[in-house]
């Protein structure tokens, strides 16, 4: 039975990979913000679901900020800037979108966004104070008042960029000061004077790039952190200067201060900014600082003084100031273990600061928790994750308990749902990476459950199997039986993989290659005599979906046959329903390479070469009875291939040419993208860039005829944009009809139902069932529906 409503059921995404793409809530309960592609998606990390996702966004969001209130409520306003040269002011209720209110100016992609309530001073109403920086050399002011935005100003650096930017308001008053990290190594301190942004002073120390810049107020005092690509942070203390004779004793040595003057209510007062203290521990570019926000506790409004920092040393550093001394300190190290990493672009507090999370060069989230009896302690959680680049192609697995997918990340992806014993609700994760390449992923086929193949912008496909670890840890997660899953599987299975220094290929690890765990002392001697004869594999336990260090290291699959024969780079792959065939095909710009080579899974030998087809072959799909194959190809035709009967089982199966389109017979105009099948292998169904969707049958494997004609057998479903996938379910709906999915480029799901009517010409034949609420603004290139 099909449902009558269509919504997401778990969202699997990651940041984008720029600083500033994410922002914590920091109101109770607070929502976790962050760009991924095109859309901005609030994401709870107690629940561990996404909430919703807003989309507005045309290019990539770049930079997102929570606009905090002062009584310490969740915020409900965000903001957002992208690489369409946009600002996006978003209003959220109830966790979902109220009103999306988009800021056009730019000239440039946006990179920096802050923004902070404002009273007015004429009538004691708050408005919406906004600053975005982008690549056009310029950062404009915004005020937002109700529904009418204006721009109150453009700030122009010339040939420099701003590349961080933060407001505030002085101490003691109501007075907005913004803050702009530059390219020239130096703070530009802006106050607003009758509603206009002037240049007050800068702060010079730092000896490379501005990354980060952010305010915070402790008692009268305003404080400002910066840190730098020269691998330091420093922190500044603005406050009201005295003017009494009584502090103007030269004979004291005082720090040196930075003074200016403004006008507040007709009143002159004077502020004097000096350098508090330089933190060095990172050992490379420190990319984003942090201070934790404050929040009521029993009442009572609490700024603890800590301070969080994120650098490319793939360390995250917590510092807070020695209660005797006064001393800023190294409070806590946390980081990345292991991997082809390189650090992280930016990190968060929760709203007390129970929870910190880091945004990883490679997309990854990572999350830790203070153990509350031991608050120096900090443990990785569980956080979500999910391809940082686009994703190419996704598999079933055939008991449809877990999905696989491939993406141009260069990563193999399982994601599974996590069943908990004491807990009705399911959530889905990933929990293994099979595959990390080095080479763009764009093809996957299962085998059986626990193999599958993969294709990649080389000439080679890679064959994968599941160790024992994994098979153990996934019975654990999703609370399967290890005994069933097992009693399928080969009794002489491998432990894990790695991948050897320098090398692609994922090699078994076997029991008796792990090695033990080295004590402290052993690991000592190791380092000091350069001796690395350890496995970087080590068999874990789980009992809960993996962190992203685990992830990693320690989820490989590996790598059991290389399969050759293909002249450039793979395209597309498919296996029969009984999985004992497998079907590739590369790019093509010659009939000859546009062969479709045929493997036998159990010997893994070339069975046959189907050449047809001059271009490239888009995709391909056995029929459910495996009598036929699908393939549709950039020359905008299709061939259908039908199995011969062998006289021996031992034999391989040939298959023959049993109808095809051509320039005459063809109905689509454009590359044909996407191709399925009906469940009686009756109907096959094909998707292509000029918006169409067409039924062609029926198909009679029973038919000896030399010369077969197949056209189509239904009306032309024009869809409104162009087809990119299109899958057929596997069960008829009540009324016994063909229920179809139909992925378009601009990110839309569109679900119709389909039954012929034996009318010349066909009409009435298609029915629109329902459409996706949320659109994701980019190509869908493939999904597969259980069967």
């Amino acid at each position: 039975m099909v449902a009558s409503a269509l919504e997401a059921s778990h969202v699997f995404c990651c940041p984008n990979r720029v600083r500033g793409a994410l922002s914590w809530n920091s109101g109770p309960g607070g929502l976790l913000a962050f760009g991924t592609s095109c859309s901005v998606v609030l994401y709870d990390p107690r629940k561990r679901v996404v909430i919703t996702n807003l989309n507005g966004h045309t290019a990539r969001v770049n930079c997102v900020q929570w606009i905090c209130k002062q009584d310490g409520s969740p915020s409900t306003e965000l903001v957002s800037g992208g690489s369409d040269n946009q600002v996006i002011h978003w209003e959220i209720e109830n966790n979902q979108l109220l009103k999306a209110v988009p800021l056009y100016g730019h000239e440039g992609p946006v990179y920096a966004v802050h923004a902070v309530y404002q009273r007015r001073a004429s009538d004691a109403t708050l408005q919406t104070l906004m600053v975005s920086a982008a690549s056009d050399s310029t950062v404009r002011v915004w005020s937002k008042e109700g529904s009418a935005v204006t721009c109150l100003q453009t700030l122009s650096f010339g040939n420099g960029f701003t590349l961080a930017l933060c407001l505030s308001f002085l101490p003691n008053t109501d007075v907005p000061i913004l803050a702009c990290g530059d390219d020239d190594c130096k703070i530009h301190l802006f106050v607003q004077q009758n509603d206009q942004f002037q240049k007050v002073l800068f702060l010079s120390g730092h000896e490379d790039w501005i990354r980060g810049v952010e305010w915070a107020v402790f008692g009268k005092d305003l404080f400002l952190a910066s840190c730098s690509q020269d691998c330091l942070i420093r922190i500044w203390k603005m406050y009201i200067k005295s003017t009494s004779l009584e502090n103007q004793d030269d004979d004291n040595i005082r720090l040196k201060e930075n003074t200016f003057t403004v006008e507040n209510e007709s009143i002159k007062m004077a502020f004097a900014v000096t350098l508090e203290t330089v933190l060095a521990g990172h050992e490379s570019w420190v990319n984003a600082v942090h201070w934790q926000p404050s929040f009521y506790k029993d009442g009572v409004l609490q700024q603890p003084m800590r301070l969080l920092s994120a650098s490319m040393d793939k360390t995250m550093i917590l510092w807070a100031p020695d209660e005797e001394s006064g001393v800023w300190l190294e409070q806590v190290r946390v980081g990345e273990v292991g991997g082809n990493t390189l650090g992280f672009y930016d990190c968060q507090f929760n709203e007390d600061g129970s929870l910190i999370i880091a945004h990883a060069f490679h997309g990854a989230l990572h999350l830790w928790k203070q153990n509350a009896a031991n608050p120096r302690e900090w443990t990785p959680e569980i956080v979500i994750s999910g391809h940082f680049d686009g994703v190419q192609d996704l598999m079933w697995d055939p008991e449809g308990e877990f999905i696989i997918t491939v993406g141009t990340d260069q990563t193999t992806r399982l994601f599974a749902p996590w069943n908990r014993k004491d807990q009705s609700q399911v959530t889905w994760h990933e929990i293994a990476r099979p595959q990390i390449h080095g080479y763009d992923l764009k093809c996957l086929a299962m085998i059986n459950r626990f193999q599958f193949v993969s294709g990649a912008d080389e000439k080679v496909l890679r064959v994968f199997s599941a160790p024992r670890n994994f098979v153990k840890n996934f019975c654990a997660i999703t609370g399967q039986s290890l005994n069933r899953v097992l009693c399928n599987q080969d009794g002489d299975l491998p432990e894990g993989a790695t991948v050897p220094a320098l090398g692609l290929s994922n090699k078994a690890v076997f029991q008796g290659d792990i090695a033990p765990q080295p004590s402290d002392e052993e690991e000592l001697l190791t380092r000091a005599g350069f001796e690395t004869h350890q496995m970087a594999f080590q068999p874990s336990v789980l009992s809960e979906p993996p962190t992203e260090d685990q992830l990693l290291q320690n989820t490989l699959w590996p790598e059991v046959q290389k399969l050759y024969g293909h002249g450039y780079e793979l395209f597309c792959v498919a296996c029969n329903n009984s999985k004992t065939l497998l079907a590739s095909a590369c790019k093509a710009a010659k009939k000859e390479h546009a062969a479709i080579i045929l493997w036998n899974t159990s010997s893994w030998k070339q069975v046959q070469n189907l050449i047809f087809h001059s271009l490239t072959v888009t995709q391909m799909a056995f029929s459910p009875n495996d009598k036929f194959l699908l393939a549709v190809s950039r020359d905008r035709t299709w061939s259908l291939w039908r199995r011969q009967d062998t006289f021996s089982p031992d034999l391989d199966p040939i298959f023959s040419l049993f109808a095809f389109t051509n320039k005459v017979t063809a109905v689509h105009s454009r590359i044909i993208w996407s191709c399925d099948w009906s469940p009686d292998s009756k109907f096959f169904f094909t998707g292509s860039r000029d918006k169409k969707v067409v039924v062609w049958g029926e198909c009679d494997s029973s038919d000896d005829a030399i010369e077969h004609s197949i056209g189509p057998c239904s009306s032309v479903l024009d869809v409104g944009g162009s087809v990119t996938a299109v899958s057929v379910c596997p069960v008829l709906n009540l009324s016994q009809r063909y229920v179809v999915a139909v992925g378009l480029e601009c990110g839309r799901i569109c679900l119709y139902t389909w039954k012929k009517t034996n009318q010349v010409p066909e009409v009435n034949d298609w029915a629109p069932c329902v459409e996706t609420s949320q659109r994701y603004f980019l190509s869908i290139f493939c999904f597969h529906q259980t069967r």
